[in-house]
């Protein structure tokens, strides 16, 4: 390369149109240039292929860095979930790929990015602050309405006469020569002075960090952000002199009842009569329950008049019955549920538990609807109520079922030779297709 190549940067060449831009990248690519570029106001199709560029490498290395975030991901999981720190939960594996794949694929996700982003930057030698194209007057109409070739002095095989004369042929506008920048290339003094200040102000919040972590201090922290730490209200179960009984949390107004919750239908949600008062928890032996007890309310002993017993009624309350009441009752009522035969291996009558009743049993039959109903929303003995888990729609529904399970599983193998039935042919729970329930069946 000659002195006077090296006081330039390069050789431009302006053209007014994307099709003199074209013919001229071939020629130049023809003629075995390296270092040079082309300029245009937007992007121009088929530019690359006109100037010989090849494909990147960089999806390759995006592939290669989201494999390594693939396999950190899915190694860190193993690690720390099976092999540094082995947690069971509820039986599961201590580690298995589909639980693994939403951290696996973000790590994919973060190191695929971040390596597009720095890897463009580096393979386009990026950021390049400051450009000796930058002070030629003419090539600031590139943004505009001009397009323009560079041929650097940097190639290899770069002489300025050839140059000259080929892009001349190419039909360019204009060509200029482009010199070096020579201008200062340090920053201003006023830069450094600014530059130090940011620097030394960059540490007040990691010194007020450390002092707030190590020091003490009898006054709160201060909130940036307060996000409604404080609020005029009262938290519950805390004290406030505001009222005479001393307490934040308000009692309900006597007398009123909540949108919704007015229980006025006594069948429907208590299983009594209209006119009947509403009983507390009982027990089997208490004189509530039973047909001669004295005292008892008027227990309802067909099913509430805003019910209406059919099909859909036996499968939600056979639904029902099956999550709440099988494990202790069965799934045939006889009372030997998963929970009822654990409860006998471990002898837990000594601790107080009460073994499931019997559906089937004559005693469980002569309860109306009503106790029913009773039971299942109040609980008995040592069986908890379900009134707050269980809607009294879906109660009525289990009363339903139970009744028709006592219809189906509860005629003895003497009575069955009487009608002739085969207790072989009897399914051990019944199906919408052999048991119809009605309100007057159901209250026999």
């Amino acid at each position: 390369m000659s002195d006077s190549n090296e006081k330039l940067h390069g050789i431009v060449a302006y053209f007014t149109d994307i099709d003199g831009l074209m013919a001229a990248a071939r020629k130049v690519r023809d003629a075995g240039y390296k270092r040079w570029d082309s300029y245009t106001p937007f992007p121009v199709h088929g530019i690359d292929e006109a100037m010989g560029i090849k494909p990147t490498i960089l999806p390759w290395i995006v592939l290669v860095m989201g494999l390594t975030g693939l396999s950190l991901g899915i190694l860190l999981q193993w690690y720390t979930n099976a092999f540094d720190y082995v947690f069971l939960i509820s039986g599961k594996p201590d580690w298995s790929l589909p639980a693994n794949i939403p951290v696996a694929f973000e790590m994919v996700i973060a190191f695929s990015a971040f390596t597009t982003f720095l890897g463009m930057l580096a393979l386009n030698k990026l950021p390049h602050l400051s450009n000796p194209l930058h002070k030629l007057e003419s090539f600031r109409r590139i943004t505009d309405d001009r397009f323009a070739i560079v041929v650097e002095a940097a190639d290899k095989n770069f002489d300025a006469g050839r140059v000259r004369a080929l892009l001349g042929a190419a039909s360019a506008e204009q060509v200029e020569d482009c010199p070096v920048d020579t201008s200062r290339a340090a920053l201003p003094l006023w830069f450094h002075g600014l530059a130090a200040i940011a620097t030394c102000l960059t540490f007040i919040p990691l010194a007020v960090a450390f002092k707030g972590r190590f020091a003490t201090s009898e006054k709160p922290r201060y909130h940036v952000w307060p996000d409604m730490d404080w609020q005029r209200k009262r938290k519950t179960q805390t004290e406030w002199e505001m009222f005479p009984d001393g307490r934040a949390m308000r009692l309900p107004v006597e007398g009123t009842i909540a949108q919704g919750e007015l229980r006025d239908d006594f069948e429907l949600y208590f299983g009594v009569d209209q006119d009947s008062f509403v009983p507390d928890r009982v027990s089997y032996d208490a004189g509530a329950m039973g047909p001669s007890a004295e005292g008892r309310p008027a227990w309802l002993t067909g099913f509430p008049t805003a019910m209406v017993v059919d099909e859909a009624l036996l499968e939600r309350g056979q639904q029902r019955y099956d999550i709440y009441c099988s494990v202790c009752h069965g799934q045939q009522g006889n009372g030997l549920g998963s929970v009822a035969l654990r409860a006998k291996a471990l002898d837990a009558q000594k601790w107080g538990w009460v073994d499931p009743k019997s559906l089937l049993a004559d005693n469980a039959k002569s309860y109306s609807n009503g106790e029913i109903f009773h039971i299942v929303s109040q609980g008995v003995s040592t069986m908890k109520g379900y009134g707050a888990q269980i809607v009294p729609r879906d109660r009525w529904a289990i009363v339903a079922y139970v009744r028709a399970l006592q219809m189906t599983q509860g005629i003895n193998r003497r009575e069955l030779n009487r009608l002739g039935v085969d207790p072989a042919d009897l399914k051990p729970v019944p199906t919408i297709d052999d048991v119809r329930v009605s309100s007057a069946d159901a209250g026999r």
